[in-house]
């Protein structure tokens, strides 16, 4: 047996036409396209590069984009006043803050000035607190993407077991609260976690976010389990080339697995697209319109 690869481009390119295909109906109510604003601070190569990918996207999907490039040397004022301002805007919809932000900026004082109905990231405290409890607002993106992954392959998650690896609260303990809300049987393991390989036999779906470089390895996987691999490390090669290569031994993992997703290729274009969803969601509920269906 060998794993069935699951490929992120095609499952993101299927929601990201989802969208576009809703947004001409918030068009018509509401007289406009939603909006997203992204805010870059410096010059952090990584951090352009995703944003380009965000605003190309952020197009394909019909809807207005908007960016600001500020200086590494932007005071926190000047950044918080910026953020006030996109809040108080009514045809921005979405707001993110792309981080890393320089050190001489509060990321925490940053994040939390994002209006919560306008925090398509959702790492706002309160879309935060709404997750955890249950309630309706805006989920983390990479999580969002990582579920609708596993859901692809496993269908009804209801009392399967399910561990997450990594705790942070980006990806981890929001994909912890998701995985709950779906009915699995959840454990949230990370770095110091004793007996790491044991937790991982036992589960049917694991979900590895803990940023170590193949630390999961092929003979831990309970044969048939579901691998989503959010781990994006960047190793040397023999040659002096590099790689990047994700938290599980994807080549050990595949003659186990049920499913497993690639490095690169699997959960990172599904984060863009969570996005572009959750833009249009917040549009919606901003508006009082009911969500989209197809959503």
């Amino acid at each position: 047996m060998t794993a069935a690869i699951i490929d992120g481009k095609a499952h993101a390119a299927a929601l990201v036409d989802r969208v576009r295909v809703a947004v001409p109906a918030f068009a018509a109510a509401r007289g406009r396209m939603p909006g997203l604003a992204v805010v870059l601070v410096g010059d952090d190569p990584a951090s352009h590069v995703y944003v380009r990918n965000k605003l190309a996207r952020t197009a394909t999907a019909g809807m207005r984009s908007i960016e600001h490039r500020l200086p590494s040397s932007v005071a926190e004022a000047d950044l918080l006043a910026l953020v006030a301002a996109l809040n108080a805007d009514d045809a921005v919809d979405g707001i993110l803050v792309q981080l890393p932000l320089p050190p001489h900026i509060d990321s925490a004082k940053v994040l939390v000035a994002v209006d919560p109905g306008k925090d398509v990231d959702g790492f706002h405290p309160v879309n935060a607190g709404r997750l955890a409890t249950g309630l309706p607002g805006l989920v983390p993106c990479t999580p969002s993407g990582c579920l609708i992954l596993v859901k692809a392959v496993a269908g009804d998650l209801g009392g399967a077991d399910a561990l997450v690896v990594g705790r942070s609260n980006i990806v981890g303990k929001p994909m912890a609260a998701l995985l709950t809300a779906a009915s699995a049987t959840v454990t949230l393991a990370h770095s110091r976690t004793r007996d790491l390989a044991d937790h991982v036999r036992r589960a049917d779906v694991v979900v590895a976010a803990v940023g170590v470089p193949e630390v999961i390895r092929g003979d831990w996987l309970k044969p048939e389990a579901v691998v989503i691999d959010v781990g994006m490390n960047r190793v040397a090669n023999p040659d002096g080339t590099t790689r990047l290569v994700g938290d599980v031994a994807f080549a050990e993992a595949l003659p186990v697995a049920r499913a497993i997703t690639p490095v690169p290729g699997g959960v990172g274009p599904m984060t863009i697209a969570c996005l572009l969803r959750n833009t249009l969601l917040a549009a919606h509920a901003r508006a009082g319109l009911p969500a989209p269906v197809t959503l």
